[in-house]
């Protein structure tokens, strides 16, 4: 045999070999898995949205994409969602911007009281707000969805029909909620939600001021025979991608997800909405709570020691570069459209 001869047919059988090797990985690879971390238990609503995220892509990737959910903390925790995403602890996470005012004060001003009346045009507007100002909070990471709570309202032990009656009040809130009840003369007490359950059989707090799901998702209606109807902050939270997952992925998968963004957004707080009204049924209905209305005279009232609030914030905003004043009548802008 030829040296030539030789060398061509050893060429060939390299080549055949690494093709044959080649071929049952890209067969067996399999489906591209991401993790998806969430701090709140698993039948709350962020993740009812998680898991309906989850459902949308793998079913419009036609299975290409896996994600596997984490709730209740068991990956990354309420506190570190976002550096843990940015780490790569978690390909995506959910976060509350409540949790770091500090860290997110663009879209943290949708939880000022400005009169957002649902989570389903809260969360509308939160997506605006930060489609607009794109802040630096978030450039490390892709952003995937944005969403709010329903407004808060007071759920008591005892009938709240006057801002006399808050005065000195134990409430449960956290956040911006706990500013609002502060201005209004009640004593704010901050704990997990899950702690407000004993707190309130043992009597540590009279009630809670939170979104109305919880009457029923975590059975305050039980105790909480009261519910007195503000519909001041809301919560606004960010569903985020660690930035080198995203950029992993293939463009029809990316186009899927960018696809989902608005609409993951709007359908999260339509659930929201629809869940708390269905919460408030079985509460007045199952558990005979009263719902107290306040008088336009007596909401004004309550209405007027929450303006300094946003005035503070717009003076600290300020004076960390953030323009403020447009960012508020944005807001209002938006509430409108």
């Amino acid at each position: 045999m030829k040296q030539g001869t030789g060398f061509l047919i050893l060429g060939i059988f390299v080549v055949t070999a690494l093709f044959a090797a080649f071929v049952p990985v890209c067969a067996t690879a399999g489906p591209i898995k991401l993790s998806y971390a969430n701090f709140p238990p698993a039948p709350t609503f962020p993740c009812v949205q998680m898991e309906r995220w989850k459902k949308e892509v793998e079913k419009r990737t036609n299975g290409k994409v896996v994600v596997n959910t984490y709730p209740g903390g068991t990956l990354l925790g309420a506190k570190n969602m976002m550096d843990g995403v940015i780490a790569g602890q978690a390909d995506i996470g959910n976060l509350s911007m409540a949790y770091q005012p500090g860290r997110f004060v663009v879209t943290n001003a949708t939880s000022l009281p400005l009169g957002i009346p649902n989570a389903r045009k809260g969360s509308l507007v939160l997506w605006d707000v930060w489609e607009k100002y794109q802040p630096e909070a978030f450039a490390k990471v892709k952003v995937l969805a944005m969403f709010t709570t329903a407004p808060t309202n007071i759920m008591s032990k005892v009938p709240v029909r006057t801002l006399e009656d808050l005065k000195g009040l134990d409430l449960r809130a956290s956040g911006g909620a706990a500013q609002v009840l502060a201005a209004w003369g009640a004593n704010p007490v901050g704990m997990p939600m899950p702690a407000t359950v004993e707190a309130l059989q043992k009597g540590v707090v009279k009630g809670l001021f939170s979104s109305l799901e919880v009457m029923k998702d975590f059975k305050f209606a039980e105790t909480c025979k009261y519910v007195t109807i503000t519909d001041t902050v809301i919560y606004p939270f960010a569903v985020v991608m660690n930035m080198d997952s995203w950029k992993k992925l293939p463009q029809d998968v990316q186009k899927v997800m960018d696809d989902l963004r608005v609409e993951q957004s709007e359908w999260t707080g339509t659930y929201m909405d629809n869940h708390v009204k269905a919460a408030m049924e079985w509460a007045k209905t199952e558990q005979n709570v009263e719902v107290i209305t306040l008088s336009a005279e007596e909401k004004a009232k309550w209405d007027a020691k929450l303006v300094p609030l946003t005035e503070k914030w717009a003076v600290n905003a300020k004076s960390k570069g953030f323009p403020a004043d447009a960012i508020v009548n944005d807001i209002k802008v938006l509430i409108k459209k």
